[in-house]
């Protein structure tokens, strides 16, 4: 379906891991997530050894179930995906559910934990908590992906205040004092021409010296 015009679709990136005690599941897994709007743009099936869980689940370093966690993940293969729609982040954690596989059954009994999962170790899936932490997984489990990442609304605002902004003004101005029949031509070719990312180009006579 094509959007209403004038919208942007933001495409956005995540990471889905079929983890070992639903890999024999991996395939109505994907039927289940191309059905829900994603595209799977990177797949990649995979055996971790203990130290790479380690790595991967870093951030649970200190947990009490960090030990079971990565002895878990290295049992048997896993399925990485990378996943690709709008909003992507937030829906594929809506589409798979809570971590506790109790609070699963009983607040989202359709969520795919909750049918698959057998108990909070083994939930059956995996996905990335914000952009960030999809950028860092994404990057480990498929080494050679270039991800672009989104300029802060700090960066945007300081880049549309230092370069955009005077230059639009300036423009403007001229508009005002010049009052031509069609503006908006007008103003698209003076901000051609005074582009400050382009060189300027100066016409000068070169005079030949005497020989």
């Amino acid at each position: 379906m094509k959007p209403p015009s004038g919208d942007r679709l933001f495409v956005e990136r995540t990471l889905a891991l079929i983890k070992p005690d639903a890999i024999h599941k991996a395939e109505e897994i994907q039927d289940i997530i191309l059905r829900s709007g994603f595209t799977i743009l990177q797949k990649r099936r995979v055996q971790l050894s203990p130290e790479q869980c380690s790595d991967f689940y870093a951030d649970q370093y200190g947990k009490l179930s960090f030990a079971s966690l990565t002895a878990f993940m290295s049992s048997g293969p896993v399925v990485a995906l990378t996943l690709a729609r709008d909003n992507a982040i937030a829906h594929w954690k809506s589409i798979i559910g809570p971590a506790n596989i109790t609070k699963a059954r009983e607040a989202q009994p359709d969520c795919l934990r909750a049918i698959y999962g057998t108990s909070d170790l083994k939930n059956a899936l995996h996905g990335s908590e914000s952009f960030h932490a999809a950028v860092k997984e994404i990057k480990f489990m498929f080494p050679n992906t270039v991800i672009e990442t989104y300029p802060s609304k700090e960066e945007t605002e300081e880049y549309l205040n230092t370069c955009v902004n005077p230059v639009l003004v300036r423009g403007l101005t001229e508009l005002c004092k010049k009052k031509p029949l069609e503006p908006r031509v007008w103003l698209a070719d003076w901000l051609l021409r005074n582009n400050p990312n382009q060189p300027r180009i100066c016409e000068s006579v070169i005079e030949e010296g005497e020989g």
